[in-house]
């Protein structure tokens, strides 16, 4: 369809909402998300508003005048800005209390987006405040223009930019006292819906508090502060969302007077915010009572933001400690969801006293963390009638995580030893029930890693206790008990009397069909990586062990782990028994996977018909079998691996087309050659060979990565480099056909990635013959052109590159110092370039986290070329950034320009260039 009316567009928005007919809803779909782009939806969206038709109609229009400012404003000319503002506004003042609250939220973004892109309008709140504060019924969409405008001033859709966000927050700074004061009236007014009222005033004062508009002066006695308090000491007849919002405000409040902390003006309020908080135990206490659990988790989030805002004043003044009493009130709570909100206040605690390093401040908070132990015990607890063991991945077992989190960092403060110890006297207490033995041993398990190995007062009595353990305890308590005994491999490896004992336990809780062997796996590869050297003695055991790993009731991936423990033992043991041990236990994973090639059955994933089931557990074997053999000896893998070769080639032919199975193919063949190194000389030539025909048809992009790998090992020999050479010209047509499809490189960050990390290997290893050759030139304008991928891994490869390749032109470069001329050629020829799509990059699509990359590509480009061409390079490329944005204000002044050259220019670190690229992007977001 060409052309766009009202008429059609009511058509379609009616085909898509009240049609039955799903292709035809479909075709509607797709047909106003096109008329949504064009530019006639501007006037048509407005004229959709003025007829209010219907619910849908309304909506649609709302939510498309809110997404052409946000994302297409640039489509208005300037002239146009003040009737779409007029227009906007005339239809917030038409909103009443039948219109639906997400066509008032959309049109307040849309108003509130127009105020902070349109730099003409000069003081949109006064102008707001006139337009519509006198008309009763325009008080709550106004609330909700008031509320949304400061929260959208970090969007990154609008990319405002640092001066129009700091012109923005001058702007609702002189407005802020007249904004309260009409936030005032609000609230006690009589002749409006009080609730919808008091609940959009909180919201909207909750968001200016945010922003710090306020003055400290105005906030703690303003009838809004008042108001929230006082609903909150009354929990019984506030209602549920009421009692939402003036927590919300409470918390915002007690976080803007924290962020202004150790100001006198702060200093003279605290105190009387500090103590209106501490009047709300009561409240909670009657919130417990009457099992209101949203309010009771409403009034733990204020008096955990009161212990986080003023953390420091907790640290420092005795007094402040009160804040934690409440919490800990909270974790006691019978809910453990209540407990979890508290969370995140602990591992802040656990950071700041850890870094502060002293022994007494960090004394001062032991009973507190003692209390929060007792606390985490208790509700760790399994209920009493439960018959098997916690099923993962629901909430309490996600819950138990978070707790053995927060276990190992808390447990420091009261000390490993003493949380054991008392643990263990409950453990001895008469009539312990099962639930609160396994929830004992459950915060022992979490604790014991950091026991001392020497420790022989109780580990030996609750070590002891566990081997002895009768068949009819409870299920969970075995279970947790096999799993502490894996946390004390150290301990255990110190008192090897105990080993033989402790293996004969867990071997027979690996035989059981009971749910009980996981654990006894984990535990098992936990004390085989602990007792290397003890557990020798044993490794024929461990074969048998590897023999029948699929007889046991465990997943892959506990199997793989066990088959790791087992590898670090065979790395010890003399050469003359690794090799034949190695052997018989890889053959047990390569001989199933034999077999998969012969059959004709269909792969299923994870199970024993997939061949990543055994090339996992070859790869975890390889990996980890790794001995100390010096390059003049053969390695006692060589063989094996030779041997095992046409089998992987087998399977790379077979299953080519499946990217997972490559991949993990790819991944054994790095650690095998990664293994035997320049031993792998046999397997170059057939292995490059594939991989560069399997590349042109698959582009699987972990080819690219086992290349980089055999660049690695075999660059530095001459004989082998032309042949490498050889591979990369192989690998570029394909690479380059798929990156220059239509989105190539944001549709396959992974061949970028790799590509580019293959030829930083060459750099690395010969960076001459490459310098030399005829592929650097397309490699380094394809990087260019990959310099805006804002993949993270992707977009790192590419920097390295650059970085790589610059680094051999600078002056101080000794090693190869022919290949300076060549990379200073490249550097004159490209550098304007490079310099113009980094500044592009780094402004308009690369994340802040990966502007340090570019900051070092920049430093070592004017290191090869020097300030002189680096400056002109410099200027052309910020000249190029657009000086005014699409709502007309000024972006980046002629000074911040020049400064921000200057800076680069005169850096001595990369550091210093990363800061300066930081802060000057910001002036384009």
């Amino acid at each position: 369809m060409d052309t766009y009316s009202v008429d059609i567009v009511y058509q379609a928005i009616s085909a898509l909402f009240q049609g039955n007919n799903p292709k035809e809803q479909e075709k509607a779909n797709k047909w106003l998300q096109d008329f949504q782009k064009s530019i006639y939806s501007w006037t048509i969206a407005d004229e959709l508003l003025h007829q209010k038709r219907d619910l849908h109609a309304n909506y649609f229009a709302a939510q498309t005048m809110r997404n052409k400012i946000q994302n297409s404003f640039s489509e208005l000319p300037p002239h146009t800005h003040e009737s779409l503002r007029d227009s906007l506004i005339t239809h917030i003042g038409q909103i009443d209390e039948q219109t639906d609250n997400v066509i008032v939220t959309q049109l307040s973004l849309a108003v509130a987006d127009l105020a902070l892109l349109m730099a003409t309008w000069q003081e949109p709140i006064s102008d707001l405040l006139k337009a519509l504060a006198p008309h009763p019924a325009a008080i709550w969409p106004l609330l909700e223009v008031l509320k949304v405008l400061p929260e959208e001033i970090d969007s990154r859709f609008l990319r405002l930019g640092a001066n129009r966000r700091e012109q923005v927050h001058k702007q609702l700074d002189a407005s802020a006292e007249c904004v309260l004061e009409f936030l005032c009236m609000c609230v006690q007014r009589e002749d409006l819906d009080q609730q919808r009222i008091w609940n959009a005033t909180l919201r909207t004062y909750s968001a200016w508090l945010v922003i710090n508009a306020f003055p400290l002066s105005h906030i703690c006695d303003n009838a809004l502060s008042q108001l929230a308090f006082r609903m909150l000491s009354q929990p019984a007849e506030t209602s549920g969302k009421l009692h939402d919002n003036a927590s919300e405000c409470v918390c915002a409040l007690l976080s803007c007077m924290g962020s202004r902390s150790g100001s006198p003006e702060v200093e003279s309020q605290v105190g009387r915010v500090f103590e209106a908080v501490c009047q709300l135990e009561a409240a909670y206490h009657l919130s417990v009572a009457h099992e209101d659990t949203d309010k009771t988790i409403n009034y733990c989030g204020i008096f955990t933001t009161l212990c986080d805002a003023f953390s420091f004043d907790i640290l420092e003044q005795q007094h402040a400690m009160k804040g934690l009493d409440l919490v800990l009130l909270c974790v006691g709570h019978f809910d453990y969801e209540v407990a979890e909100i508290t969370f995140h206040l602990w591992y802040k605690l656990s950071e700041d006293l850890f870094q502060r390093y002293d022994d007494k401040l960090t004394a001062r908070f032991r009973p507190h963390i003692e209390r929060l132990i007792s606390a985490l015990y208790r509700h760790a607890q399994m209920e009493s009638d439960h018959d098997g063991l916690i099923e993962e991945n629901n909430n309490f077992y996600d819950f138990r995580r978070k707790v053995s989190d927060l276990l190992k960092d808390v447990a420091f403060i009261v000390g490993s030893n003493a949380c054991f110890k008392q643990m263990y006297i409950i453990l001895q207490a008469p009539n312990t029930t099962w639930e609160s033995t396994e929830a004992a041993l459950f915060v022992m398990q979490n604790v014991a890693k950091n026991i001392l190995p020497e420790e022989n007062e109780v580990i030996p009595k609750v070590v002891e206790a566990i081997l002895s353990m009768s068949e009819q305890t409870h299920i969970a308590v075995r279970y947790t008990s096999i799993m502490l005994i894996g946390e004390l491999c150290e301990w255990i490896e110190n008192h090897s009397n105990l080993l033989e004992a402790v293996l004969n336990f867990l071997l027979y809780a690996l035989q059981q069909k009971n749910g009980l062997a996981p654990a006894a796996a984990i535990a098992l590869t936990s004390i085989c990586s602990a007792c290397r050297q003890n557990m020798i003695c044993h490794i024929s055991g461990l074969v048998e062990i590897a023999r029948s790993l699929d007889s046991f009731q465990i997943n892959n991936d506990v199997a793989i782990g066990l088959l790791k423990g087992i590898s670090l033992i065979l790395t010890k043991l003399p050469r003359e028994q690794l090799q034949p041990a190695l052997r018989e236990i890889v053959s047990f994973q390569l001989q199933p996977l034999a077999q998969l090639l012969e059959s004709q059955a269909p792969v299923e994933k994870g199970e024993r018909s997939d061949p990543v089931y055994w090339i996992d557990r070859a790869c975890a074997i390889i990996r980890h079998t790794n001995p100390d053999v010096p390059d003049s000896v053969e390695h006692p893998t060589v063989a094996i691996l030779n041997d095992a070769w046409p089998l992987i080639s087998r399977v790379l032919d077979k299953y080519q087309s499946d990217l997972r199975i490559m991949e993990r193919t790819c991944r054994l063949l790095r650690y095998a050659v990664r293994m035997v190194r320049k031993q792998a000389v046999l397997l170059v030539e057939p292995l490059i060979k594939q991989i560069v025909v399997l590349y042109a048809v698959q582009h699987h992009s972990c080819f690219l990565y086992v290349g980089s790998i055999l660049v690695d090992e075999f660059a530095k020999s001459n004989e082998c480099i032309s042949g490498l050479l050889e591979m990369l010209q192989a690998f570029i047509e394909p690479t380059f056909g798929l990156l220059q499809l239509e989105n190539g490189l944001r549709n396959n960050p992974d061949t970028v990635d790799d590509f580019f990390r293959l030829a930083s290997r060459y750099l690395d290893c010969c960076p001459l013959q490459l310098l030399q050759s005829s592929l650097i030139t397309p490699i380094f304008q394809c990087a260019l052109i990959a310099c805006s991928l804002d993949h993270r891994e992707a977009n790192s490869s590419v920097m390295k590159f650059f970085i790589n390749l610059l680094t051999w032109g600078r002056s101080s470069n000794h090693r190869h110092a022919e290949c300076r001329p060549l990379v200073v050629e490249l550097a004159t020829q490209h550098g304007s370039a490079l310099v113009m799509n980094l500044i592009q990059a780094s402004v308009f699509q690369l994340h802040s986290y990966m502007l340090a990359d570019v900051a070092e590509v920049l430093s070592e480009l004017k290191h090869v070329v020097g300030n002189a061409q680096m400056e002109p390079f410099l200027a052309n490329a910020l000249d190029s950034l657009p000086k005014k944005n699409s709502g007309g204000y000024v972006t980046a002044t002629q000074q911040q320009l020049e400064e921000f050259s200057t800076t680069v220019l005169r850096a001595d670190t990369t550091k210093a260039v990363t800061q300066a690229l930081k802060t000057f992007t910001r002036l384009f977001r």
